[in-house]
């Protein structure tokens, strides 16, 4: 199984630690993000990963070369020009070759989520990708109707609704977890060029191909990319609950 771990964003959330270092390599308990990120992803049988690399790159890159993990690891460079989400995981497209499906996961997220089991989820589904959600509180929702199509974006904030499919029943909002599964089938719909959200390709794709759910709102999860909380999980979390 292959995966991509998202680390080239510039953390600016996490200021001041990120102003020397990549948040990829922000420590938690004596462990990087990345390192925490890797090995999760070993435990649940992924053998090649993709890492992305944009801010601090040359930092990221010293990193892997002088730790072996256990796995093949590869970089995506983004030094040029960082690509946001869908432009990251379009720029890896050639990594994927030859794979039915890939994981994205998001370099700055702790959770004990089953990866392994989502993934088979999805390859069993009929779905063009499938995101890990979570019912909690947050400004941006994804709604997703009983048949955990992906209906709808929202921005609690400002009102603001972005549509996509028509859906079967009552909606239900969720959070994106920063985890999700994809088909390489993927890559025959992307249009979009240079830097772009995956989550506005998914609502565009969701008019015609399925985007559903994976709720774990049984598994814990953490936003590692707040200084406060990760200040906080630093001093009070259990680290080895997540790799």
């Amino acid at each position: 199984m292959k995966a991509i771990i998202l680390a080239a964003g510039k953390g600016t959330r996490l200021k001041p630690l990120t102003d020397n270092k990549p948040k990829a390599l922000v420590e938690v308990q004596g462990k990087t993000l990345l390192e925490i990120c890797i090995l999760k992803l070993k435990k649940n049988g992924f053998t090649d990963i993709v890492i992305n690399v944009h801010h601090f790159a040359e930092q990221i890159i010293d990193f892997v070369n002088k730790n072996n993990f256990g796995v093949n690891i590869f970089i995506s460079d983004e030094r040029d020009l960082l690509l946001d989400t869908g432009g990251a995981i379009l720029k890896a497209k050639d990594y994927f070759a030859g794979e039915k499906a890939f994981l994205v996961y998001n370099v700055d997220i702790l959770s004990d989520i089953d990866l392994f089991e989502l993934y088979n989820t999805h390859v069993n589904s009929s779905a063009l990708a499938t995101l890990a959600v979570k019912d909690r509180p947050t400004t941006r929702q994804l709604l997703f109707d009983l048949e955990g199509k992906l209906c709808q974006w929202k921005n609690v904030k400002t009102g603001e609704i972005k549509y996509a499919a028509e859906p079967f029943g009552a909606l239900t909002p969720y959070a994106f977890s920063g985890i999700h599964v994809i088909s390489t089938d993927i890559y025959n719909y992307i249009s979009q060029k240079g830097a772009f959200s995956i989550i506005d390709t998914y609502l565009e794709l969701a008019k015609n191909h399925l985007i559903r759910a994976y709720v774990h709102n049984y598994s814990k999860w953490y936003d590692m990319g707040r200084y406060q909380l990760l200040k906080e999980f630093d001093k009070n979390g259990k680290i080895d609950l997540f790799f």
